[in-house]
């Protein structure tokens, strides 16, 4: 599986177009980066309900468990959790869990970051959902499948808001588990 856009599969659950939500900000956090703010579609009450019901509908009696990505992928994770009635588990950057942790560095443009999960959170053959605000690059996603996976479980999907396929994330993602996005966004949109 690949991932979606608007008229596909996830969306055909949701009442609103997502893009129409999600705000561009040029610039930002520097000169050259062009940011999508979703800000405006969690602001909205009806519209992030509708994008929790998109991402939630092909996953009920799926999943055990939802592993949400520091730190806005708490929001969509959390919601999502809720939603099928399942746990949340958090990924988090180094340092900001208690007790045994398993880790997991990758590369980024400008160095390398790390990902942690608490040891005793996930169980072998636990069936999770990753969930993240957006798909760049894919190397936070794939270190997020390589912590699951250490940990004994399975990743059935990787879901998210946005794709920015311009930047190969989603198909880096989509050599180990399949993607789901909401949106995508071609260079220049």
């Amino acid at each position: 599986m690949t991932a979606t856009s608007e008229g596909d599969s996830m969306s055909e659950y949701a009442p609103t177009h997502f893009k129409e939500h999600i705000r561009t900000v040029e610039d930002f956090p520097k000169p050259g980066i062009r940011f999508y703010d979703i800000a405006p579609l969690i602001g909205n009450g009806a519209v992030f309900a509708a994008s929790i019901e998109a991402m939630a509908r092909p996953l009920e009696g799926e999943v055990d468990k939802v592993v949400g990505f520091d730190a806005r992928g708490f929001l969509f994770g959390g919601a999502l959790a809720t939603r099928l009635g399942v746990g949340l588990v958090m990924l988090r950057k180094p340092g900001k869990l208690p007790g045994e942790v398993l880790e997991v560095s990758y590369d980024l443009e400008y160095g390398t970051n790390s990902l942690q999960l608490q040891a005793d959170v996930l169980s072998a053959g636990d069936r999770v959902v990753l969930v993240d605000d957006v798909i760049a690059t894919g190397g936070t996603a794939i270190a997020g499948v390589d912590l699951v996976e250490q940990a004994g479980a399975t990743v059935t999907e990787f879901c998210a808001v946005i794709d920015l396929p311009d930047l190969g994330g989603s198909a880096r993602i989509a050599e180990r588990v399949p993607v789901r996005t909401l949106v995508q966004y071609e260079s220049g949109e």
